[in-house]
């Protein structure tokens, strides 16, 4: 009898069962679409920015979306709308709409909540009675280590990349979201309804060159650097001199990328970059280096430097008052004499000098992966007055971003080849379509490598304490090669020079071999020039350099160039 009990009851399950599957499921289906077909992204894990380590300066931890069913929201949503309001400062208008969109069952209300966050706030609206609130997975953006290198890696908005590198790299980053499609009866998913998942394929890491730890103590010297001598910013820039690699690029101010908001707009991208100034002292590296490769002149060429210099319409003066003196072509950048540089470029022919400068790379843009990178400003050959290449010759009446600056300086430091910078490891493209990276570096060269080894020797002088500027930019222990910079600064609302400058020193050691090369500028410091101002500076962040990259002195005796005659 038992059998037959179980016989029949198994029959009335098989009949439901065939009815189910085989004689009527549309009539089934079309249940469930009327209660609702709900489909809903599956976000895919943003790839990670990392330092040329591995370390990560952008990475993506648990998060979630809170979502709303509008058919279960719709009735308290005035009540649930001022609540999200005040638990997650989302738009009131905009979420009531959302709550009560008709024929939605599935409606964002905040995207990339903190999942603690995320879960008291679904649990405080189950308190108070309201329904049809959850949450969903979400990756959030996290920058671990705040404002270290924020100037380059940019941040996220609510829904798309706004800045740096997260912009530049969208594409390669985001990956490409997956969705599911179910039907739903009464608020719940119908296992025989239609269910279709594409699953989400998550974004490609990008490895940067950037050192995070030596990014860290560049950004912390540059910031005291600023306020120590109430400037208005600084930047800073450190470069493997072989290789090109950009080890460090600091800017100051900046921000810290889990909270941009909280920062001016000024601050959010890279002045390194996007910024351009006239270089000042610092170019006549470039301008002394190319009579050198010419054959024009040599490191003890003697030059008499008179008191002042008329020429046109406009006399030429030195930075420290003199009568005249005698110095070699050493000592005239050992001495930073804008009268001694512009007599020694006289030797150049029409056009020569602005050959040089656009082989060391200036007026174009480094094009290592930063939006908005500037060009700077080198003016036509044709146009070239004489006064304007006196004034080009000891680097003003041009202008340079940071990066390309440095490039050119370490076209000395890896004799007399232009390596072109990179910030980026290995080969990239741009959302815009550019390739970049270390795979894609070019090498030119500007200069001789014996042109190279005796600017070189001319730049040790300038450090020297007994006959150069900067003896403050010194490093302990190493032959270093820099030169100071101080320039008349441009003023964005005159468009003329506004009576402020930029100082700055640029430089390499070990100076007769060459490892990393470091430009440290500070724009409009209350007082000082780029020997006291930026060469301290650039000794602390190249000595940093040295020491954590194990590069050993050279113990060779450093240049005894005679400085004047």
């Amino acid at each position: 009898m038992g059998f037959v009990v179980i016989a029949m009851v198994l029959s009335v399950f098989g009949a439901r069962l065939v009815q189910l599957q085989g004689v009527d499921p549309n009539s089934y289906a079309a249940m469930a679409a009327a209660e609702g077909l709900v489909e809903v992204d599956l976000p895919a894990e943003r790839g990670d920015i990392l330092d040329r380590n591995g370390k990560a300066l952008a990475d993506s931890v648990d998060g979630l979306m809170i979502v709303a069913d509008p058919l279960m929201t719709a009735e308290k949503a005035p009540e649930i709308a001022r609540f999200l309001y005040r638990e997650l400062d989302v738009d009131y208008a905009a979420t009531l709409n959302r709550l009560r969109e008709e024929g939605s069952r599935y409606e964002y209300i905040a995207r990339r909540v903190p999942a603690t966050q995320a879960n008291a706030v679904i649990a405080a609206a189950e308190k108070l009675k309201f329904k049809g609130l959850y949450t969903q997975h979400d990756p959030l953006r996290d920058y671990p280590v705040g404002d270290v290198a924020a100037n380059l890696v940019g941040f996220l908005g609510t829904d798309e990349p706004l800045a740096g590198l997260e912009r530049t790299f969208d594409d390669q980053l985001s990956g490409t979201d997956g969705s599911a499609r179910y039907e739903v009866g009464a608020g719940k998913k119908i296992p025989l309804g239609e269910n279709t998942v594409t699953d989400p394929v998550d974004g490609q890491d990008l490895q940067t060159t950037i050192d995070l730890d030596l990014q860290w103590y560049t950004q912390r010297v540059l910031r005291q650097t600023v306020q120590q001598w109430g400037a208005d910013s600084g930047l800073a820039v450190v470069m493997d001199s072989q290789t090109g690699e950009l080890l460090a690029l600091a800017d100051h101010p900046t921000f810290d990328a889990n909270h941009p908001t909280e920062s001016p707009k000024a601050d959010l991208g890279s002045r390194a970059m996007q910024d351009v100034y006239e270089p000042g002292s610092v170019e006549k590296v470039l301008t002394l280096s190319s009579l050198i490769d010419l054959g024009l002149v040599t490191p003890r060429t003697q030059i008499v430097v008179p008191p002042s210099l008329q020429r046109e319409d406009s006399p030429i003066g030195d930075w420290f008052d003199h009568g005249t003196i005698r110095l070699t072509l050493a000592g005239v950048l050992a001495k930073s004499s804008n009268i001694g540089t512009v007599l020694a470029a006289d030797h150049f022919k029409s056009g020569q000098l602005h050959e040089y400068l656009t082989r060391f790379g200036l007026g174009q843009r480094t094009a290592i992966g930063v939006r908005g990178e500037t060009e700077g400003l080198l003016p036509a050959a044709g146009v070239w007055t004489h006064q304007q290449q006196d004034r080009i010759a000891f680097g003003q009446s041009l202008s340079v971003n940071g990066v390309q600056m440095a490039a050119a300086i370490n076209t000395i430091a890896n004799g007399g080849v232009r390596v072109s910078p990179s910030l980026i490891m290995g080969s990239v493209t741009t959302d815009e379509g550019d390739v970049v990276g270390t795979d894609t570096t070019t090498e030119r060269r500007v200069i001789s490598e014996d042109a190279a080894r005796q600017t070189a020797l001319m730049m040790e002088r300038v450090v020297d304490e007994k006959v150069g500027v900067a003896p403050g930019a010194a490093v302990p222990g190493y032959r270093v090669a820099g030169k100071t910079g101080t320039a008349q600064a441009v003023g964005a609302d005159c468009a003329c020079y506004d009576g402020t400058f930029d100082v700055s020193f640029a430089g390499f050691a070990p100076a007769d071999d060459p490892r990393f090369t470091v430009y440290v500028v500070v724009k409009n410091p209350d007082t000082g020039g780029g020997g006291s101002v930026a060469g301290p500076a650039f000794s602390k962040i190249m000595s940093y350099t040295l020491k954590r990259y194990a590069v050993p002195p050279t113990g060779t005796r450093p240049s005894r160039l005679p400085v004047e005659w």
